[in-house]
C-alpha cells in the first residue's frame, strides 16, 4: 500500500511541476486575453458576457477563465480558477485597454478629437443608405448563392462568419450577417488594422513629411548593423530582427500583446539576426513599432492622436471607427482597430480608388501599387502590411487581388481588374476564399 501511495505521489508531483512550468505561466495570458476581448466586445459593441463568452472567447483554454463586467466603473475583471487576476479598462476614445497594477487609473488622458459630418450622399461616400443599383448583366441568385455558402447552418459551428458585404462598381450588390450582427456592428479586424497603420505613412508621403526609404529614426540602433534598417524595409516585415509571432504559446507576439506596456518597445529591443530586406517574417511587433514611429513624426501626443482619425478614419467616413491604445497611450497598430463591416469596406474602396477618395487625393496612386508589391522573400504573399495573390494562392482568383487580413478570417479582398471590394468578417480560418472568390466573380458574368 505504501509502494503505491508513493508512486502516486510521485504522479502527483510531476503532475504539479508540469503545471507550473507548462500551463501556470499562459494563466495570465489566458485571463488578460478573455478581459481585453470582453472590455472591448462590451464597451465598444455592446455585446453581452455571455455572448462573448460563447463567441468571440471559445477558444481553447480561454474558456477556462471567469469573467466579471463592471458597468459603473468600465472595467473587466478575469481570474483563470481565481489565479492570475487581469484587469481592462474602457475609455471613451481609446477603446478597451488591458492594464496592470502600476497603472493609474484616475490621471488625467488625451483622446483623439473625432470630425462626425454627415453628409447627405448615399454610400459609400455618405451616411445615406446605398442606392438600389440592379446591373443587368449579375446573376444575383448564383452571387447570393456564393454568399450564403460562408455562413453556418442552424446549429452549426463551422465557418462562424459574421457578416459578407459584396462592392461593385461602388454598389453594395450583396451583403449578409449572421444573427445577433448588423450593418451596425463594430467588429475587431485584428491584423486588417495593419493595413489601416500602414496607410498613414502613405498619406505623410504623400503630404512631403516622410521618407520612408530613409532609415527608421530609433535612437538605440545608430550603434549597430540596425541602423541600416529602413521604414521601407518595416513596412515590408523585412527588417531582420528578432521576432517570435506565435499565439498558441508564451511568444514575443502574446507577451507584447498581453503584458507590454508600450508596445512599440517590444520590437526595437530585438537584436538583428538577418542583414535589412533579406528575410521576410510577419511580425506584429513590427506594426506597433510604425505606430511609435508614426507618435515621432508630430510635435504633441494629442497631434499624433488626432492624425489618425482627421487624415484618414473620419475622412473617409469610417465613423464608426476605433483603434484601441497601449498602457503608454499609443496606438496598437498591429491589432485592435474596430469599425462595422461597411467602413472596414471604405479602407477597400479608399484602397480600389488608389487613394482618391470622392475627388480627393488622399495617398498617391503609387502608394497602392508599392504596397500591392511583394516584398523579397515572400514567395508573392505580402507586399507592405498588405497579403497579395501575386503568388497564386488563391489560383482562381486575378493576381491582382490583395487584401487586409486580421485573425479568424477577418478579410478585406480588393481585386482592381474586377472592380470589386469584398468583405468577410466572422471566427474561423478554414474557409475556402478561392471558390468563394471565383463564384462571386462569375456571377458577374457579363461584365467585361
Amino acid at each position: 500500500m505504501k509502494k503505491i501511495f508513493k508512486i502516486l505521489a510521485v504522479v502527483l508531483l510531476i503532475v504539479l511541476v508540469y503545471l507550473r512550468i507548462a500551463i501556470y505561466p499562459q494563466l495570465d495570458l489566458l485571463s488578460g486575453f478573455s478581459a481585453k476581448s470582453i472590455a472591448s466586445g462590451h464597451f465598444i459593441d455592446g455585446r453581452s458576457l455571455e455572448t462573448i463568452q460563447q463567441g468571440d472567447n471559445d477558444i481553447d483554454k480561454v474558456n477556462w477563465v471567469t469573467n466579471k463586467i463592471n458597468d459603473a466603473g468600465k472595467l473587466v475583471t478575469s481570474t483563470v480558477y481565481g489565479l492570475k487576476e487581469r484587469k481592462a479598462i474602457y475609455r471613451e476614445g481609446l477603446g478597451a485597454t488591458l492594464i496592470n497594477d502600476d497603472f493609474d487609473t484616475t490621471k488625467p488622458y488625451e483622446v483623439p478629437k473625432r470630425s462626425f459630418i454627415k453628409t447627405n450622399l448615399p454610400f459609400p461616400y455618405g451616411d445615406n443608405e446605398p442606392k438600389d443599383t440592379v446591373f443587368k448583366e449579375i446573376d444575383y441568385d448564383q452571387l447570393n448563392a456564393a454568399v450564403s455558402t460562408l455562413f453556418d447552418k442552424k446549429g452549426e459551428k463551422k465557418n462562424r462568419t459574421r457578416s459578407v458585404l459584396v462592392i461593385y462598381k461602388d454598389r453594395i450588390i450583396a451583403e449578409k450577417y449572421a444573427d445577433g450582427f448588423t450593418k451596425y456592428s463594430k467588429i475587431l479586424g485584428w491584423s486588417m488594422t495593419k493595413s489601416l497603420t500602414a496607410t498613414y505613412f502613405g498619406i505623410l508621403q504623400k503630404q512631403g513629411k516622410i521618407d520612408i526609404q530613409k532609415p527608421a529614426p530609433i535612437a538605440e540602433w545608430q550603434n549597430d548593423i540596425r541602423k541600416k534598417i529602413t521604414i521601407n524595409d518595416l513596412l515590408h516585415m523585412n527588417s531582420g530582427l528578432a521576432w517570435e509571432e506565435d499565439y498558441g504559446k508564451i511568444s514575443d507576439v502574446t507577451k507584447m500583446l498581453f503584458q507590454a506596456e508600450d508596445m512599440g518597445k517590444v520590437q526595437a529591443e530585438k537584436p538583428a539576426v538577418f542583414q535589412p530586406n533579406s528575410h521576410w517574417y510577419y511580425s506584429s511587433g513590427t506594426t506597433n513599432l510604425l505606430s511609435k514611429i508614426l507618435r515621432k513624426q508630430f510635435k504633441t501626443h494629442q497631434e499624433y492622436l488626432d492624425f489618425w482619425y482627421s487624415s484618414l478614419l473620419d475622412k473617409i467616413g469610417m465613423h464608426s471607427a476605433i483603434v484601441e491604445t497601449d498602457m503608454a497611450g499609443n496606438f496598437v497598430g498591429s491589432s485592435y482597430g474596430w469599425a462595422t463591416t461597411r467602413d472596414w469596406a471604405k479602407l477597400g474602396l479608399l484602397y480600389l480608388h488608389q487613394g482618391n477618395w470622392n475627388g480627393e487625393q488622399l495617398f498617391d496612386p503609387s502608394w497602392a501599387k508599392y504596397v500591392a508589391t511583394p516584398t523579397n522573400g515572400s514567395n508573392g504573399l505580402y507586399g507592405a502590411h498588405f497579403w497579395l495573390n501575386a503568388g497564386g494562392k488563391y489560383p482562381d482568383v486575378p493576381r491582382d487581388l490583395y487584401h487586409c487580413s486580421g485573425y479568424q478570417g477577418q478579410m478585406v479582398f480588393i481585386i482592381p481588374s474586377e472592380d470589386l471590394v469584398v468583405i468577410r468578417m466572422g471566427l474561423s480560418e478554414d474557409l475556402d476564399y478561392n471558390a468563394f472568390l471565383k463564384a462571386v466573380i462569375t456571377s458577374l458574368k457579363n461584365h467585361h
